[in-house]
């Protein structure tokens, strides 16, 4: 009877422990809202060889891996307006088609249901460019046959200006007809003529068939200082489109708390100097007659606000890696951080208007093209032939339509290397479509020409670059099987030898490698070009490849 009730003991201490142990189990882990990429990767290694080969220190006590919350639903395939617009190819031959080979399986990933939000508009805006840039292409053939110009005969300039002076009752527009790449430059040289104290400058986008009005990448608003000083001089920067109206504009001299975070190293309003001159002035209030309801500050900000009614001025726009910037008479004054699908790419016009005389305007540095039928080396810059067998490594390099110049000299750099010539690393830009079709057009010559450039089916908005990489391992895992896949920028140069090198002692499985910047974290302005929500890395995290 004893060894009966002890038996039982037993099995209920078991069974309370077993219960005491799943319950802990099941009790949801603390988690910080938000993660840095140093904890990121190292709660991830993929294996222990991977982690005992980086330099980083492992601090144990912070190893609690992040856990990613599961879809609630199972995601499936929905109808994407202007999607099976992009598929009719009917009239493409097959070596055209070799700059669309991810693209049936990419139609896949962008007819799910839990796509990024921004996928429906870079199909349907792509939807709308590739039909017409079909058209351009049958039409090019055709002047071919019949020995006549092509529709599409004029190669992008590398500079464009006004004809003169102007008075802007109406304002004025200048083309820019392939858009803006980075250290493109836009001078203006004018006079303003106080009869609104106020002008503006604006860089309109690109207007698609269908749209009511074409986005306003950069809108810039000078309002010059009253009569007698009795209102404040201020500079205005924002943005504007369609569906969302006016973004949230950026004022300078800003009142109360203002933008601090720096764009390209420069700050967004140049405050700095007014403070510094007014504190180094000590007798600026007994220089000239001030109104007594004017402070000497405010007087002050006015004396050395860039613009003033009736005297000339030379401002620059420049396009920054992460934004625009303004110089007045050489002097930094503004700088304006890139907006989410508002890029310089997009750009097809500036407007000047308001009160302002306009001497002149002159955009420079803006994105050429090489006429590929002349070019001594082209057989040298083409692709080489992939060979049947599995090649050692697929670089994927994300570009933009007109970044015509940094691909060339990628072509003529790095891509020259010997591994590469021989077909064992193959290199591939992965390019969105444009909204411009002239710019779509010289893209799809040099993609014919050199063999090495792979079109995506959307526009080229920057929230849409994560699909570039899943193109980029679709195509090294399905088209050319590659044992090592790589991505990089159209901007960076590439040591092939010594990737090659360091890549032999690495395992090729469960391998990811690279500089960590681990103190990065994801961006959380929903009015930045870099924004990131929690649902969009979930998106990712659970794509097949």
């Amino acid at each position: 009877m004893r060894k009966w009730y002890g038996g039982l003991l037993i099995i209920a201490l078991g069974m309370m422990l077993f219960f005491l142990y799943n319950l802990k189990g099941m009790q949801p882990q603390k988690q910080s809202t938000k993660q840095s990429a140093y904890n990121f990767f190292n709660n991830h290694a993929p294996d222990d060889s991977i982690k005992r080969s980086s330099n980083l220190p492992v601090n144990s006590s912070k190893m609690e891996p992040k856990r990613v919350p599961k879809p609630t639903k199972r995601p499936y395939l929905v109808h994407v307006a202007g999607l099976d617009d992009l598929y009719g190819m009917k009239n493409l031959s097959k070596g055209e088609m070799d700059s669309v080979l991810v693209w049936d399986s990419l139609r896949t990933v962008l007819s799910r249901s839990d796509a990024l939000d921004e996928t429906a508009q870079g199909i349907k805006e792509a939807s709308v460019a590739w039909k017409e840039l079909l058209s351009t292409i049958e039409k090019d053939k055709a002047s071919k046959l019949n020995k006549m110009d092509g529709p599409e005969n004029k190669n992008c300039p590398f500079s464009v200006t006004s004809p003169g002076k102007a008075e802007l009752d109406n304002g004025i527009t200048l083309d820019l007809p392939c858009g803006l790449v980075v250290d493109s430059s836009i001078t203006l040289i004018g006079i303003p003529n106080g009869q609104n104290r106020s002008f503006q400058f604006d860089l309109v986008g690109q207007e698609l068939e269908g749209e009511p009005k074409p986005p306003v990448i950069l809108h810039y608003n000078v309002s010059l200082p009253g009569e007698n000083m009795t209102e404040e001089p201020y500079i205005v920067q924002n943005t504007w489109t369609s569906d969302l109206g006016w973004g949230k504009e950026e004022r300078c001299p800003a009142h109360g708390s203002a933008n601090i975070e720096e764009v390209d190293g420069l700050v967004p309003c140049n405050v700095q100097a007014v403070r510094s001159n007014s504190k180094g002035n000590g007798n600026f209030g007994q220089a000239a007659s001030i109104p007594s309801n004017i402070s000497s500050e405010s007087a002050h900000r006015n004396a050395i606000f860039p613009f003033a009614e009736g005297n000339p001025f030379t401002s620059t726009l420049w396009v920054g890696s992460e934004g625009f910037h303004m110089t007045v008479n050489g002097r930094h004054e503004t700088s304006f951080a890139y907006r989410e699908k508002l890029e310089p790419w997009l750009v097809s016009s500036i407007k000047v208007s308001g009160s302002l005389s306009l001497l002149s305007i002159l955009a420079k540095g803006l994105p050429v093209t090489e006429d590929n039928y002349i070019v001594a080396d082209v057989e040298n810059l083409k692709a080489p032939s992939i060979p049947r067998k599995r090649l050692i490594l697929l670089i994927g390099v994300f570009s933009t339509g007109n970044n015509f110049e940094r691909r060339m000299a990628l072509r003529r750099s790095w891509m020259q290397y010997e591994a590469v010539r021989s077909g064992e690393v193959a290199v591939r830009f992965f390019i969105g479509l444009h909204k411009n079709n002239r710019v779509n057009f010289e893209l799809w010559t040099e993609a014919q020409a050199y063999g090495d450039i792979q079109l995506m089916p959307f526009v080229d908005y920057y929230s849409l670059i994560s699909l570039k990489t899943i193109a980029i391992c679709i195509m090294g895992t399905k088209i050319i099987p590659s044992k090592y896949i790589m991505k990089t920028d159209d901007d960076a140069f590439v040591r092939i030898d010594e990737v090659l090198s360091s890549l032999k002692e690495k395992p090729s499985k469960g391998l990811l490698y690279g500089l960590i910047s681990s103190k990065s974290s994801p961006q959380r302005d929903e009015g930045s070009k870099w924004y990131i929500t929690e649902e969009e890395h979930v998106y990712l995290r659970n794509q097949p490849m």
